[in-house]
């Protein structure tokens, strides 16, 4: 107990800590002494940085276009599955969620956090009502995780040559319908594969949303990795636009096409990520 030599000061204990009481019956509240950390404890690492040392692990010497273990894959995506919005410095109300361009239509800005010939780590920043279009991940396996918002997915494999009837549009190649969904975040993290999963995928934002991406390996034109870009036939659709065929399955016919540019870059500003 704590006690001035004229009783103006008294050490009061109780409750959750404890304050000094002045002469007047007032109270005066008495900082707590703040723990140090123990001597040689280190801090854990950022959760994106967790994410980092995870994909460096499993993916790096993983022959392009080949699946990596599914317990890899398990390991990373476990990983994805706790990363929020707060381990990566965003919020709806960032400038990355208010961009149009001046016809109005909104811009997806694209934040790098890392990239080597292995995988690569990014986010992708819809704003309301944002479309990134129907493209493909030729021999690549994406984890994707929503961080925040709803968006609709739609997601296509390509179908089996035996899935594929005699009827043929020129220029137009038979998929099958993967995923035609709301997402809303918190959701589970997606994995696509080079042949499965909806490799070929459309995001359209119902509001502001933010993805995370870890693209294994990422794309490269000259390792044959382009990104291209589809939409419905409009010669299957001016027949119907899609079938279903005696398995059940919803297939529907897709053209490649040339869209304009929608995609910006910025900084990435949340923790680093340290390659070391």
């Amino acid at each position: 107990m704590l006690v001035e030599a004229a009783g103006v000061l008294t050490e009061l204990e109780g409750g959750g800590g404890s304050r000094l009481a002045s002469r007047d019956g007032g109270s005066i509240r008495r900082r707590r002494r703040q723990r140090r950390p123990r001597r040689g404890a280190v801090a854990a690492p950022a959760a994106v940085q967790r994410l980092f040392e995870a994909c460096r692990e499993v993916f790096n010497g993983i022959t392009p276009g080949a699946v990596p273990p599914l317990a890899g894959i398990e390991r990373v995506k476990s990983v994805l599955d706790s990363i929020t919005t707060a381990d990566v410095g965003l919020t709806p109300n960032m400038s990355h969620f208010q961009r149009v361009n001046p016809r109005g239509t909104p811009e997806i800005t694209q934040l790098k956090l890392y990239e080597c010939e292995a995988f690569s780590i990014c986010i992708f920043c819809l704003p309301s009502r944002g479309v990134i279009p129907l493209h493909n991940h030729p021999g690549m396996t994406v984890l994707s995780k929503l961080l925040f918002g709803t968006m609709h997915v739609k997601s296509y494999d390509w179908a089996a040559q035996q899935d594929t009837p005699d009827v043929a549009f020129q220029g137009s190649r038979l998929a099958k319908v993967k995923a035609d969904d709301i997402l809303t975040a918190p959701c589970e993290t997606s994995v696509l594969y080079p042949e499965d999963g909806g490799n070929m995928h459309c995001f359209t934002a119902q509001n502001a949303c933010a993805v995370l991406d870890v693209l294994v390996p990422p794309y490269d034109d000259g390792s044959g990795r382009h990104c291209q870009h589809y939409n419905v036939s409009s010669s299957a659709f001016s027949v119907g636009g899609s079938m279903v065929l005696p398995d059940g399955d919803r297939y529907e016919w897709l053209e490649e096409i040339e869209i304009p540019h929608y995609l910006v870059g910025s900084t990435y500003m949340g923790p680093r990520i340290l390659d070391h």
